[in-house]
């Protein structure tokens, strides 16, 4: 598992806006920096392993079953910036999914919370208002982007 004690040196984009971003949580430039970052990364989200349910589960090609932690009364959906990060936190022999930022965004409803990176020194919670506001940005992008497309 690794601890706060994580080489500085595997120091990452996301995790330098977190950390910029927590000298001053109210600085817009500060959140729009680390929110713009978060939205444009992959994410390796551990996955259960169907077989372990011996058939009772049903699912269809493609589909997985993303992990799922309850923490002091809440759902977190697991979050992981490297695939060293999320085989330090759950072992080797993990399953995972690549996902980029703005899917999980636009996909993730309450009341389920984000756990990023747990088990390192740039973790970070998101509450459901947090994802939210965020899947609410992406929409405006979406939104936005045919309008761009148009003007070139």
């Amino acid at each position: 598992m690794a601890t706060s004690t994580e080489k500085h040196k595997d120091i990452n984009r996301l995790d330098q806006a977190l950390q910029i971003l927590r000298e001053d949580m109210t600085d817009p430039k500060s959140q729009s920096k680390f929110y713009d970052i978060f939205l444009n990364t992959n994410y390796f989200v551990p996955n259960l392993d169907k077989q372990e349910f011996d058939g009772e589960l049903e699912l269809e090609e493609g589909q997985v079953l993303p992990l799922i932690i309850e923490s002091e009364g809440n759902d977190y959906l697991m979050l992981f910036d490297t695939e060293e990060r999320l085989k330090n936190w759950a072992g080797d022999k993990v399953t995972w999914v690549s996902v980029p930022g703005y899917v999980l965004a636009a996909t993730t409803m309450p009341p389920l919370h984000w756990a990023l990176n747990i088990g390192t020194e740039f973790s970070k919670r998101f509450v459901p208002d947090e994802i939210a506001w965020l899947r609410d940005v992406v929409e405006r992008c979406d939104q936005a982007a045919p309008v761009q497309e148009q003007q070139n």
